[in-house]
């Protein structure tokens, strides 16, 4: 792992459904275990309360008098509110006091405060959202889970581009294979969307394209990047993380069942299954394309999700994933 002490990063601490629980205690776990330094964005009086109760030493707090519900309009909330806690993240980092920020809160907020405060990098017409998909001894990115609802062709490039170097930067592949979700493996299956994104991944040489992925071939190591519009990723997704909170569910119940002595061989395998279907142990998920670093975490993350999302926010920014996804997005015979 990255050396990752002395990384700072924003923390909007009151967005979460557990919050701020959850991101107090995971800023702390993530202090003790990867060194990491957080800024509690939020209630000063609250944090600095619910810190004094844990009794594990003090945070650095930036006060936040407001949050942004989760059924409220992200980019309306974020403009009308700048004492939101998700906004004063975003102006944290623009202003250099952190190296990233993350958020378990409102999506289109977080979206929004990150757009409007850093912008987007160069040649990129819609950041998109990113997230890591199991088994994690082989891991898949599926981009984009909700950011874009309604895409045209040339979005679905850009996000094989992100997702691309993403991929190339996190687990340090060469060039990732790339994937375009569809309904069949066929070029010429799928709507007018998914043809005409098959002809222009196919052309761009930057991409490692192999061709259409049906639904089923997600966790089949075919791909590292998939790629796809807003709404089927994050319909995806949820199936995705549905299907997996339901055989997590019956394999508790069916260890019920077992004996110590039926239990204790099969155990290693089983929780090792668990941890891979358990989305905390991914951390949140990364708007790729603005000119900073934003990891969103699920809403219902606890301290172990807020820990895990805290670690890839600096992992990113240990590794200057900013910087290297321009370079990888620069024309070929560009200067660097």
């Amino acid at each position: 792992m990255a050396n990752l002490e002395k990384i700072t990063i924003a923390l909007d601490a009151m967005g979460g459904d557990n919050d701020p629980e959850a991101s107090v205690t995971g800023a702390l776990d993530a202090r003790d275990e990867f060194g990491i330094e957080t800024l509690l964005v939020g209630d000063e009086n609250l944090l600095g309360r619910l810190m004094a109760e844990k009794g594990r030493g003090d945070l650095r707090i930036i006060h936040a008098p407001e949050a942004v519900g989760m059924e409220e309009e992200g980019a309306w909330a974020v403009r009308s509110r700048e004492g939101a806690s998700i906004v004063v993240a975003a102006e944290t980092v623009r202003e250099g006091g952190a190296s990233a920020m993350v958020s378990a809160g409102n999506t289109g907020a977080a979206m929004a405060a990150a757009f409007f405060s850093w912008g987007r990098i160069k040649g990129i017409k819609r950041p998109a959202l990113a997230v890591v998909l199991p088994p994690l001894a082989s891991p898949s990115l599926l981009i984009d889970v909700g950011a874009n609802s309604d895409c045209r062709p040339e979005h679905l490039r850009q996000f094989a581009l992100l997702g691309s170097a993403y991929a190339s930067l996190r687990w340090q592949l060469e060039s990732p294979r790339v994937g375009l979700l569809n309904i069949g493996v066929e070029e010429s299956k799928g709507n007018e969307l998914t043809r005409e994104a098959f002809q222009i991944l196919n052309s761009d040489e930057r991409i490692n394209f192999i061709g259409n992925l049906e639904g089923r071939d997600l966790a089949r190591q075919k791909a590292e990047v998939i790629v796809t519009d807003g709404f089927t990723g994050n319909v995806t997704l949820k199936v995705v993380e549905g299907v997996a909170s339901m055989i997590t569910g019956r394999l508790l119940e069916s260890l019920r069942t077992l004996s110590e002595g039926e239990l204790k061989p099969v155990l290693p395998a089983l929780l090792e299954l668990k941890q891979e279907l358990d989305y905390r142990s991914t951390g949140g998920a990364p708007l790729l394309g603005v000119k900073g670093i934003c990891i969103i975490a699920h809403g219902s993350s606890d301290a172990l999700a807020m820990k895990n999302s805290l670690r890839v926010a600096a992992e990113a920014a240990e590794s200057g994933m900013v910087e290297m996804t321009e370079r990888y997005l620069a024309p070929k015979g560009s200067a660097s």
